[in-house]
């Protein structure tokens, strides 16, 4: 295991690479030196020609709890929150878009929960392995936040109706429930979610590369032709959500483990 920061580490077992979000502590929150330190480890491996399929996952119990609530309070008491806010959003939107472009299949192998914009990074990939102790939840809205770019994603790949549902109730859906949508593709005993992954690797290895390129392009960008519209929307709804007294007191409340009291 190779540590492209403090934050991410990287692993190749040809024909994957592996990239393992790497903050237990923090449940693998995803805070801006996250989100470059994924840019890089991807574009580290497209340059490897011997990588044919990229897996993602998480160390620990979580895949991933999304954007990083901490940083996020600690920029709302510095200067410049809002023009920090934006950029922050920016760079986890062409974070997402590079992923939708991505020449090689991403495969995420979901080790544990995936919430909010640890959701996004989910429905970015192209294929989901999950553990049976995976869910997602999508709990921006209890939180005076908005989940911006994980929407467009979530309609494109299971329609707006469920994406609706889970925005807006915050539920948490358990690994079966969370097949029956369609966020997840299969499901395995906790132990071999990786393995599985790597097996879906050797799989899709076999096939073509262009092949490959050209099928995400068809996908992504063609039958996805608005997606990357909706993203930039999204985005720009993420950064100004950020700044509502309703974003202050929801994340405070969730930092302190107490009820929000929310402004009249």
């Amino acid at each position: 295991m190779i540590a492209m920061s403090d934050n991410v580490q990287i692993r190749k077992d040809v024909p994957s690479g592996t990239i393992v979000l790497n903050r237990p502590n923090r449940r693998n929150a995803l805070s801006r030196e996250t989100v470059q330190a994924l840019r890089t480890a991807l574009e580290d491996f497209q340059q490897e020609r011997a990588v044919r399929c990229v897996i993602l996952t998480g160390t620990g119990d979580t895949f991933s709890a999304g954007a990083d609530l901490q940083q996020i309070k600690e920029t709302a008491e510095g200067t410049d929150a809002n023009l920090q806010w934006q950029t922050d959003t920016e760079e986890f939107q062409d974070l997402i878009e590079y992923m939708l472009r991505y020449p090689k299949p991403i495969i995420a192998s979901v080790n544990g929960p995936a919430i909010g914009s640890g959701l996004a990074l989910l429905l970015a990939s192209d294929v989901v392995v999950a553990s049976k102790k995976a869910s997602v939840k999508m709990p921006e809205t209890q939180l005076g936040l908005v989940s911006g770019l994980s929407a467009p994603l979530l309609a494109f790949r299971i329609g707006t109706g469920r994406a609706s549902y889970l925005m807006l109730t915050a539920q948490a859906m358990n690994s079966d429930r969370s097949a029956e949508m369609g966020l997840f593709h299969e499901v395995v005993p906790h132990d071999f979610v990786w393995a599985r992954a790597q097996e879906i690797a050797v799989q899709i290895s076999r096939g073509v590369r262009h092949s490959h390129h050209l099928t995400k392009h068809m996908l992504n960008e063609t039958l996805g032709e608005s997606l990357f519209t909706f993203l930039t929307i999204g985005s720009a709804h993420t950064a100004t959500a950020r700044t509502s007294e309703e974003a202050t007191e929801g994340v405070n409340a969730f930092l302190e483990k107490r009820a929000p009291n929310w402004p009249e």
